[in-house]
């Protein structure tokens, strides 16, 4: 919980306007044949289905990072990967829902989620356009937001594939994020300038923690850089319409020797 703190306070110090957590129920999500393998943890070795149980957060403890994030003034939602845990995150009146790309298929969830009424962000990694054009049609009328996503940990650059935003917006009649899973910054910058309208990164305190996902995250240097640089971008793309700037009637009158 204190680390949960502690990233939440870099989120907050880079200017993030929310954060993330995911919630599921171990039983549901961990396949059977999955369920008794071992694994080694920073708690043992255990199997996979008891370390599912040992890194999630209970209902206190999310009421304790909700009362937190009302503290700093920061909102929060979560990836739900079963019914039960939406019906657990129901009570924290939550902004929204995400649900993972591991769940885009699973009709059932996919159609709960959205009968709660709040605005949905759907991931797309590791789908098909078949796929992923069928989840969306049980989106209905909802208020949702496409993320194009890869999912590996970390993502080859060349797996990136960020033209996939530019296809999705021509695509589909709604916003278009991009949820990254590379190493660095720029490319996430990038997304920014091709049209993603919502940016999500893991993030850790120290990339060399234990977990599959660091490799992919970003420390809190880097998520006020990556903050920084899309605030600029959003800045810097303008209207698309040209016009003389009054900054540059100096220069253009030193400058300019023929006019039409």
């Amino acid at each position: 919980m204190d680390n949960a703190k502690l990233l939440i306070d870099s989120a907050v110090n880079a200017g993030c306007s929310a954060v993330k957590f995911q919630k599921r129920t171990p039983e549901l999500c961990v396949p059977e044949n999955q369920k008794g393998q071992k694994r080694d943890t920073p708690w043992g070795t255990m199997t996979y289905i008891d370390y599912r149980h040992k890194v999630e957060f209970s209902e206190a403890q999310y009421s304790e990072i909700d009362n937190y994030c009302k503290k700093k003034n920061i909102a929060w939602f979560a990836s739900c990967w079963d019914e039960p845990s939406v019906d657990l995150m129901e009570q924290f009146d939550l902004p929204c829902y995400k649900i993972p790309s591991a769940a885009l298929t699973n009709d059932k969830l996919v159609k709960y989620i959205v009968s709660q009424g709040r605005p949905v962000v759907l991931s797309t990694g590791m789908s098909t356009s078949e796929e992923i054009d069928h989840a969306v049609s049980l989106l209905n009328d909802s208020n949702y937001v496409i993320c194009h996503t890869t999912s590996t940990y970390p993502c080859p650059i060349e797996e990136i594939n960020l033209r996939m935003i530019q296809t999705l917006r021509s695509k589909f009649d709604s916003p278009i994020g991009y949820s990254g899973h590379e190493i660095g910054i720029p490319t996430t910058v990038v997304a920014v300038a091709l049209g993603a309208n919502l940016v999500e990164r893991h993030i850790t305190l120290d990339r060399t923690m234990w977990g599959t996902d660091q490799a992919a995250s970003v420390q809190p240097v880097g998520l006020s850089n990556l903050v920084r640089h899309i605030r600029s971008i959003e800045k810097a793309m303008g209207d698309g319409i040209k016009q003389i700037y009054d900054s540059e009637q100096s220069a253009r009158t030193k400058l300019r020797i023929y006019n039409t």
